[in-house]
């Protein structure tokens, strides 16, 4: 971090856990994602020349240079948006937390929101969490493309978000669902990388090849959304549980799982695990294990770490830092 009397902005974003719906939601079936108790940290300072980043986060250190070009963009986009210009801006940016680098948890989203919010607070602007929102998408848009939203919504508001794609075109459906409490979760890492847009054209082009198979196993993925969703309003946590276990095996159906993704499901189940599934587009990535109380949880953490898994602790439905 930045040290001595140097004044500077700081901000946080949100990691996130798809628990319903991944690569369905492309399609127009709805999902639930949640923020967990992770985050991306930042700090931005006025000094320097040009725009420097020293990012600290776990796992970053070995990026790709493409991704060290999305992250470039990806700041110039957001200062552009902000009203800054990058080419005179001069700027220090700090990125750590506790979130780390895995595939699938929403790693950029929780950057653009971290930045936006440090910049923010350094030019002393005063900006809403809708717009903070706004600027976290148009930064997304230098590692997706054509981003959905979802990852920095749920990074930028936390909690749980029902999420449904407009395939018209228009707005997409982004409401806040409620929880109890905040529930413990396990992350395992298979340690893959894997193309999401690879893995999303492949389910297109094989339900395309074969609506017979996938039409049916779609409209499973809505019903069981509604389902999770009345489960999750009620926290009937092994309702919810065994909802992820059909998710999976849905996902698994369309091709998207691999062994170490199954492997580590099974792993979770074996060691009492409410419930668990791959999370994100699969192919590698991650799952994640549904382990209410601080017990469970550590026990399903260290039985994957004694297999040389990398895991994240956290937990879901948390709402505002």
């Amino acid at each position: 971090m930045f040290f001595g009397v140097v004044p500077m902005g700081r901000g946080s974003g949100f990691g996130k856990v798809i628990l319903f719906g991944e690569h369905f939601v492309v399609h127009g079936v709805p999902g639930i994602v949640s923020a967990i108790d992770s985050t991306t940290d930042a700090e931005v300072k006025k000094i320097g020349e040009g725009i420097t980043v020293r990012d600290e986060r776990k796992g970053a250190r070995g990026y790709t240079e493409k991704k060290r070009a999305q992250q470039k963009e990806s700041i110039e986009r957001m200062l552009k948006t902000m009203g800054i210009d990058p080419e005179k801006a001069s700027l220090e940016i700090w990125l750590g937390g506790n979130l780390p680098s895995f595939s699938g948890i929403g790693a950029s989203a929780a950057s653009s929101v971290a930045i936006a919010r440090a910049i923010a607070e350094e030019f002393e602007m005063v900006l809403s969490d809708e717009k903070i929102n706004e600027i976290a998408y148009e930064a997304e848009k230098a590692y997706a493309g054509t981003p959905s939203g979802i990852d920095n919504t749920a990074a930028t508001y936390g909690g749980l978000i029902w999420f449904k794609r407009n395939l018209s075109g228009g707005p997409n459906t982004i409401e806040k669902l409620s929880i109890r409490e905040p529930v413990e979760i396990v992350i395992g890492n298979t340690g893959i990388v894997a193309d999401t847009k690879e893995m999303v054209a492949g389910v297109a082009e094989r339900r395309k090849r074969n609506p017979e198979k996938y039409n049916p196993l779609f409209k499973q993925a809505e019903d069981l959304a509604f389902t999770a969703r009345k489960a999750l309003k009620e926290f009937d946590l092994r309702k919810v549980g065994e909802l992820m276990n059909e998710n999976h095996r849905l996902l698994q159906e369309i091709e998207v799982s691999c062994k170490e993704l199954d492997y580590l499901v099974n792993l979770a189940r074996e060691q009492g695990a409410f419930g668990a599934k791959l999370t994100g587009g699969g192919g590698g990535g991650c799952m994640v294990a549904l382990t209410p109380r601080r017990e469970l949880q550590e026990a399903v953490a260290t039985a994957m770490e004694k297999e040389g898994f990398r895991v994240l602790r956290t937990k879901i439905g948390i709402q505002k830092y």
